[in-house]
């Protein structure tokens, strides 16, 4: 009797379905952070609007977030803005806030020193 009690719990084997069929596209990258490939985009999809060297002045009070050097420079505020904390304006402007996936990301590349990589 115990054999079979003792086969019969070693033999079941469940897993859950997260593991077992994940979602791809849906987890958040917060070991391969980098400028180009994580920051870049975030701004160019979210930012850019009216942070872009050619917009900047007309729409976003002069903030320029298209290069690197003023990315890096607006950092605080950038981050600040993007979690609608503080005495920032809440960015983006009249927009959803942006993913926690997104703003963990940028506090990843601003807490490993703002690499341009």
């Amino acid at each position: 009797l115990m054999v079979v009690l003792f086969s019969l719990f070693v033999s079941c084997y469940y897993d859950n379905e997260e593991a077992l069929y994940p979602v791809y596209g849906t987890k958040c990258d917060t070991v391969n952070v980098t400028f180009s490939a994580t920051i870049v985009p975030i701004l160019s999809s979210n930012c850019l609007s009216c942070h872009s060297n050619a917009t900047a002045a007309t729409f976003g009070n002069n903030i320029k977030l298209q290069g690197y050097a003023d990315v890096k420079a607006n950092a605080t505020a950038v981050a600040g803005a993007i979690k609608h904390t503080g005495t920032y304006s809440p960015m983006p402007k009249n927009g959803a806030k942006l993913s926690d996936c997104s703003i963990k990301q940028f506090d990843i590349w601003v807490s490993k020193g703002m690499l341009n990589n």
